[in-house]
């Protein structure tokens, strides 16, 4: 029984998973996107509201990878694309993000850096407009990794950054979601970025609005180093997105960077290991990309979202598989 549990999870594994690609030559430049693991039903979903979730992902792909094709920095291109990702109300992340029982928006985020592992994150805000932003301010302009709620807002007035009221971040269809109290109707996803620029640096950021009707104060993985995020020029850059609690617990981020580190896995063999032996069907999905310009992005999800170019002509955005 266990041996035809195996090969059945293996089979589902290796349907579900891409290949580990970088388009032939090891490139100058490489963006992987997200935009959620979670709801993307294919039979439900309507050809009009596939593109425009497309056409919004694309968007951040354009911006990043205008900064890397220029000489930027992985860092600009990760915190550009999350920001535009933030700014867009079909997404879990800035305006668009769900609400928690106490219908308000709580976000949480981070950044890191894979050049000297310096990295910042911020926690259950409800006025910073992007707090993928403010995640990036904290890892430059403080001694500290993490600020969460009203510290973190405080801070980011304190350095310039946009404060809205929180009304800014509800839209009509998760308010809408919110009075029916149907959770099975959320459409929308975290949103992360990778990226390896033209100097070899890595970087990784992730945003989101955490789970529909979470408690209030609860925080997810994506604001925590290791868990929804992590960057390290030795390895890889890896952003998260799917059931928060089972990615810290596990430590999925880091993890797939230490087999990396200690047991020489590769990229995919890494990210297989991770996610075949301590995650499961329907907990989500990661992108990564390691030091060479290798990608690979899996779920375990009815779909996940993504995006991924290079320097090399690499430009595709998916769903599903088979598009």
């Amino acid at each position: 029984m266990k041996l035809t549990i195996g090969i059945a999870l293996l089979c589902f594994s290796l349907i579900l998973a891409q290949p580990e690609k970088n388009g032939g030559n090891s490139p100058r430049y490489v963006l992987v996107l997200h935009g959620g693991a979670g709801g993307w039903n294919r039979d439900v979903f309507k050809d009009s509201i596939k593109l425009i979730h497309k056409a919004g992902i694309e968007k951040a792909l354009k911006a990043g990878t205008d900064i890397l094709k220029a000489g930027g920095t992985a860092l600009d291109a990760v915190e550009q694309a999350v920001k535009i990702l933030e700014d867009d109300p079909l997404f879990n992340a800035g305006r668009g993000a769900v609400l928690t029982t106490d219908g308000i928006a709580e976000l949480d985020a981070s950044i890191m850096s894979g050049r000297d592992k310096s990295a910042g994150a911020v926690a259950s805000v409800t006025k910073i407009k992007n707090p993928i932003t403010a995640a990036r301010a904290v890892m430059e302009k403080s001694p500290h990794v993490m600020l969460s709620a009203t510290g973190a807002e405080r801070f980011a007035g304190d350095h310039g950054l946009e404060l809205v009221e929180n009304s800014y971040f509800i839209t009509d269809e998760t308010l809408e979601i919110f009075r029916k109290r149907k959770a099975t109707e959320e459409k929308k996803g975290t949103v992360g970025a990778v990226a390896l620029d033209k100097d070899g640096n890595l970087a990784a950021a992730t945003s989101t609005g955490g789970m529909m009707f979470k408690k209030p104060g609860r925080i997810g993985d994506a604001p925590i180093i290791g868990a929804g995020n992590y960057a390290d020029n030795r390895t890889c850059a890896v952003s998260c997105t799917g059931k928060g609690e089972k990615y810290i617990k596990n430590a999925v981020a880091f993890h797939i960077s230490a087999l990396m580190e200690y047991k020489g896995f590769s990229l995919s063999q890494a990210v297989d290991y991770v996610m075949d032996t301590k995650l499961e069907k329907g907990d989500g999905g990661v992108i990564s990309l390691d030091k060479d310009g290798n990608y690979y992005m899996k779920y375990t999800t009815g779909g996940m979202i993504r995006a991924a170019a290079n320097s090399e002509g690499v430009w595709e955005i998916k769903i599903w598989e088979n598009e």
